[in-house]
């Protein structure tokens, strides 16, 4: 993003952010605090469902912010052509499968340091995705993605 497609001193993401950000960019927003409590440790909001395309500027910001990383979880459900594995930098990150649901994402760094982030729908209207991505890093959250995806307006309503 450029200086222009933010207000001075804004902490929150333009209206037009979505469709602004150049390919090959994440929107991401990480803990910013040395302590890892709650659920989640940030939250991720792709611009498709196409993995392909995704996850390798997932990764990219992520190793910028955490150092090499090990494995992704995604639910394969949830996305287009789950690849095995993916290059970043120099680095090979093998990309499993797991019954996440498709509100979650799991980074391992290491062997056992592991980052849970809230996966926000790529369609989601940018006022609730700024308030599920703020809600996913306060401190002590104790919603789980589909909880905060819910609450937002950012996701799949519960039928009643």
């Amino acid at each position: 993003m450029t200086g222009s497609d933010r207000s001075p001193g804004s902490r929150h993401l333009p209206s037009g952010v979505h469709h602004a950000v150049r390919p090959g960019s994440a929107l991401l927003r990480l803990k910013t605090t040395a302590s890892r409590d709650g659920i989640l440790d940030g939250a991720w909001w792709p611009r498709s469902r196409d993995i392909g395309a995704e996850l390798s500027a997932l990764l990219s910001a992520l190793t910028e912010h955490l150092g090499p990383l090990t494995r992704v979880g995604l639910d394969a459900t949830a996305w287009e052509g789950l690849p095995t594995r993916i290059v970043v930098g120099d680095h090979v990150v093998h990309v499993d499968s797991f019954p996440v649901g498709d509100d979650t994402v799991l980074i391992t760094r290491g062997d056992r340091d592991l980052f849970s982030l809230l996966v926000v729908p790529p369609d989601t209207p940018p006022e609730a995705a700024r308030a599920a991505m703020a809600q996913a890093v306060l401190a002590g959250n104790a919603s789980e993605g589909e909880q905060i995806l819910i609450d937002s307006g950012s996701g799949a309503r519960q039928s009643g």
